[in-house]
């Protein structure tokens, strides 16, 4: 049994196929799982014999509801968490083949533990694998850069930009936001959607996340047909120790792109960096060619 004892240290790791499934959590159930997923060790095999115990006192600290309500509101997430659905979209060998679909839950079962005011989370079997770090596309970022957010549509904008960290910049279809969100028929306007979901998102990242964000539209005709992001670390964000950030393939923080990182000019780290990978992962992917195109020199 797993417990979550520090914010201010989980790290939550999830595959980007994990991050661009299609769900509606809440922002309760939301923090409830990423509390439950910051505990996943990835020094050891994962089994779903494992429960992922989440206190109330912890959720009501990451502003998931009333701290006055803490335990029965705790046991409101959890039952509702138990009641979602995941639609998780794998293409085999990388895009270009037609893509297998994966209709889940999230958690196989909860035990309430009312005399501690806590749960143990079971997670599903089928949704662990895209909780390691087993296969090179996958991002991870700390929980506290979420855990004040006052929107699930904020949270969920996160985790798309930490994706392309290495990039800055993330143009997305607006009718595939709507899918992976699972709006349906709500905010059928464009003013609507950004009021109630782009602006509110935006807003959540800025003001609580390491993340500075910028948003526009492109057009496609008369249409407005996709949303664009432009993002970059904030110019105070709390520090990480060198040693740490390569521990946890997180990048240490720069000053401008003339720094070195990992043996490579920052620049040249952002310039070909591919979706979700830490500059530690594109500095590693680099050295792996050189030394496969010197191997076939000779």
């Amino acid at each position: 049994m797993a417990n979550n004892n520090s914010l201010s240290t989980d790290l939550v790791v999830k595959s980007n196929a994990l991050i661009e499934a299609a769900h509606s959590l809440t922002l309760a159930e939301s923090k409830l799982i990423l509390a439950a997923i910051a505990q996943v060790r990835r020094d050891e095999a994962i089994t779903d014999d494992v429960r992922y115990t989440v206190t109330a006192n912890a959720l009501a600290d990451m502003g998931g509801f009333k701290a006055n309500h803490e335990y029965r509101a705790l046991k409101q997430a959890s039952a509702k968490l138990w009641e979602q659905t995941i639609r998780i979209i794998e293409y085999p060998n990388g895009k270009g083949s037609r893509p297998r679909v994966l209709l889940t839950r999230w958690v196989q079962s909860i035990l309430y533990r009312e005399d501690e005011g806590a749960v143990e989370i079971r997670f599903a079997k089928d949704i662990l694998p895209y909780l390691t770090q087993l296969t090179a596309e996958f991002s991870q970022y700390r929980l506290q850069n979420v855990s004040g957010m006052a929107s699930s549509y904020g949270v969920r904008l996160y985790e798309l930009l930490v994706q392309w960290r290495g990039r800055g910049e993330r143009e997305v279809e607006i009718d595939w936001l709507r899918y992976i969100l699972q709006l349906e028929d709500k905010y059928p306007s464009i003013r609507d959607l950004k009021r109630r979901v782009i602006e509110p998102a935006v807003n959540d990242v800025n003001t609580h996340s390491d993340l500075t964000v910028t948003w526009g539209q492109r057009k496609t005709g008369r249409r407005v047909t996709h949303i664009q992001f432009k993002f970059g670390s904030k110019e105070n964000p709390k520090p990480i120790h060198h040693s740490e950030a390569e521990a946890k393939g997180n990048e240490p923080s720069a000053s401008n792109d003339n720094d070195f990182l990992f043996g490579y000019p920052k620049y040249v780290l952002d310039h070909t960096a591919r979706p979700g990978e830490s500059y530690e992962q594109v500095a590693h992917r680099l050295r792996a060619k050189h030394n496969q195109d010197k191997k076939i020199k000779k």
